[in-house]
């Protein structure tokens, strides 16, 4: 039995990633989600994750609980180990990766696709805004990083503009990753 492909959605800050992620797991039966444990603190939401402490997440690193983890914005970020086991399951997981893991992403799972999606300045800074999770200073940094080029050496990557309607992303994406045969 082969394993599903695990699908690493990346892009800036606002561009929309648990927005594409959950439309597509809505739209294409067998695509699965794959829930990270974040050390957000309580009172900050986004995608559904598993919160813990940072004290927890330390000890679940040692633990080996993990396929892959990193600290990104302040926050300590894990993938669990669990995902060997959906990848029997699925036709293909989505994980919200941090573009600086994905070289070690394709190196754990082997069959990795990356959907790398991108957005207008002007539409990441209203999100970000929208969203009110980050303080003027700290949405300032995160557009800043917005242009970071993805790492080179990766086998399979998908560019997508997510500026418009998220039915229209979703649509391309479908297509870029099931095209027709002739």
């Amino acid at each position: 039995m082969s394993l599903a492909p695990v699908i690493a959605v990346v892009g800036p800050s606002g561009v929309g990633k648990d927005s594409v992620m959950e439309a597509l797991a809505a739209r294409a039966s067998g695509i699965s989600l794959v829930r990270r444990v974040i050390t957000r603190p309580e009172g900050e939401e986004g995608e559904d994750f598993d919160r813990v402490s940072a004290e927890i997440f330390e000890q679940m690193v040692l633990d080996g609980a993990f396929a892959l983890h990193w600290p990104a914005h302040g926050l300590q970020y894990g993938v669990p180990k669990e995902i060997a086991e959906q990848r029997q399951q699925a036709d293909a997981l989505l994980v919200n990766l941090s573009r600086s893991m994905l070289l070690r992403a394709q190196e754990v799972f082997g069959d990795l696709i990356v959907i790398s999606l991108t957005a207008v300045p002007e539409v990441l800074a209203q999100r970000l805004s929208a969203r009110g999770r980050e303080s003027a200073s700290d949405q300032v940094r995160r557009l800043g990083r917005a242009g970071i080029p993805l790492p080179e050496g990766l086998n399979r990557v998908i560019e997508v503009d997510n500026s418009g309607p998220l039915d229209v992303t979703i649509d391309n994406i479908l297509a870029r990753l099931q095209p027709e045969r002739a």
